[in-house]
C-alpha cells in the first residue's frame, strides 16, 4: 500500500510518499481501507519534533474514516465491512492502516468518510471544549480564538445551538464572514484591533467566563485580559507557537483565574467517555444543529503541499485527503 514516512525530523519536505507493505492487525487492532484522512496541526507538531513520535521511521496521522477489511485477536464490537471513523489513532497517512480499536467508533448512516475523517479529531475536540472542560450554558459569552478554523467552525456553531452568544476572533475580513456565518455573534478581526478591549466592550466590562485558545503565543497573555473574575483559560493548541514561561502568578493579578492545557487523548482514552463524546457529536451533525464544512481536498500524495497550506493558514474549516 501507499503511506507517507517520515524517516526525519523537518519540514514538509521530510514526508514521503512510499510503498509499504500491508500490515496485519495484532491483538486489539483492527486494518481500515481509508476513504478519507483528516489533517490537522498535530500533524505538523509531530512532523516537525515538537511532539515526538515513538520511533522513526514514522508515518504521521491521527485522524480517518473507512470500512474494517481485518481484525486482530482480542477485538470485540467491531467485524470486517464495518464503517468506523478516528480521532486518536496512529500512522493513518496510508491507505489502509492499523489502528487500535480502541481508537474507532462506528459511524452512523447519513454521514459519508469524508465528513466522518473531517469531524473526529476537531469534532471531538469541540465536544470535550464545550461540554467537559467548561460546560457552556444558555446566557454565557464564549470567546473562541481562531473561529474560522477547522476546531472554531464546529465549536461556534455548536455554542450558539447550545444558546451561548459566541464572539470569535479572526484574521482576515473574509475568515470574519466565515465565522458569522458559523455561528458567531461578533467576530474580531485580532490583527487591527485590540481583542480584549473589544471583548471588554462587547460585554460592558465585565469580560467572558471562558476563553478558547488554540492559537499560543500569538494571543497569549492577552486572553487573561478577556476573562471575568474566576473566569478559565483554556489552552489546547499552539498554532502560532508555544506559550512561554507561563507564570502562574498572572492567574491571581488577573482576578483569580483558572488555566487547563486540556487533550482530546486524556479524554478520549476512556471507552465510555469516547462512545458518549462521539454519540453527542455524531447526535448533533445528524440535527442539523452543527454542520461539518470540508472546505479543501487533497490526494494522499500531496501531503507536503497540505502541510504548507495548513501552516500558512491558507485553509479554513476541515481538510481531508483522499488516498
Amino acid at each position: 500500500m501507499k503511506a507517507i514516512r517520515v524517516h526525519a525530523y523537518g519540514g514538509p519536505e521530510v514526508m514521503a510518499y512510499e510503498d509499504v507493505p500491508l500490515p496485519e492487525p495484532g491483538p486489539g487492532q483492527i486494518r481500515v481501507r481509508q476513504g478519507a484522512i483528516g489533517v490537522n496541526f498535530i500533524d505538523i507538531y509531530f512532523r516537525t519534533g515538537a511532539y515526538k513520535a515513538a520511533q522513526l521511521p514514522f508515518t504521521p496521522g491521527k485522524e480517518g474514516a473507512g470500512r474494517v477489511t481485518a481484525v486482530g485477536a482480542g477485538v470485540t464490537g467491531f467485524r470486517v465491512g464495518d464503517r468506523v471513523a478516528y480521532g486518536s489513532a496512529e500512522g493513518t497517512y496510508a491507505e489502509e492502516p492499523v489502528i487500535a480499536a480502541a481508537a474507532a467508533v462506528h459511524v452512523p448512516e447519513g454521514i459519508d468518510d469524508a465528513t466522518a475523517a473531517a469531524m473526529m479529531l476537531k469534532g471531538l475536540t469541540a465536544e470535550y471544549l464545550l461540554h467537559r472542560v467548561y460546560r457552556v450554558k444558555p446566557g454565557d459569552t464564549i470567546l473562541f480564538h481562531a473561529a474560522a478554523g477547522g476546531v472554531g467552525l464546529i465549536a461556534c456553531q455548536w455554542a450558539k445551538h447550545l444558546g451561548a452568544t459566541v464572539i470569535g476572533t479572526a484574521g482576515t475580513p473574509e475568515k470574519a464572514e466565515l465565522a458569522k456565518a458559523h455561528g458567531c455573534d461578533h467576530v474580531i478581526l485580532y490583527r487591527e484591533e485590540d481583542f480584549a478591549a473589544r471583548v471588554r466592550e462587547i460585554t460592558g466590562g465585565k469580560g467572558v467566563p471562558v476563553v478558547y485558545d488554540g492559537v499560543g503565543k500569538a494571543t497569549f497573555p492577552a486572553s487573561l485580559d478577556c476573562l471575568s473574575p474566576l473566569g478559565t483559560f483554556v489552552s489546547f493548541g499552539s498554532a502560532s507557537g508555544a506559550i512561554d514561561a507561563f507564570d502562574i502568578g498572572l492567574l491571581a493579578q488577573k482576578g483569580s483565574l483558572y488555566a487547563i492545557r486540556p487533550t482530546l487523548f486524556t479524554f478520549s482514552s476512556q471507552r465510555p467517555v469516547l462512545d458518549a463524546m462521539a454519540e453527542n457529536l455524531f447526535g448533533a451533525v445528524r440535527s442539523g444543529a452543527v454542520r461539518i464544512p470540508v472546505n479543501a481536498r487533497y490526494k494522499l500524495a500531496e501531503a507536503q503541499q497540505v502541510h504548507r497550506d495548513l501552516a500558512g493558514r491558507e485553509t479554513t474549516g476541515s481538510t481531508v485527503m483522499e488516498p
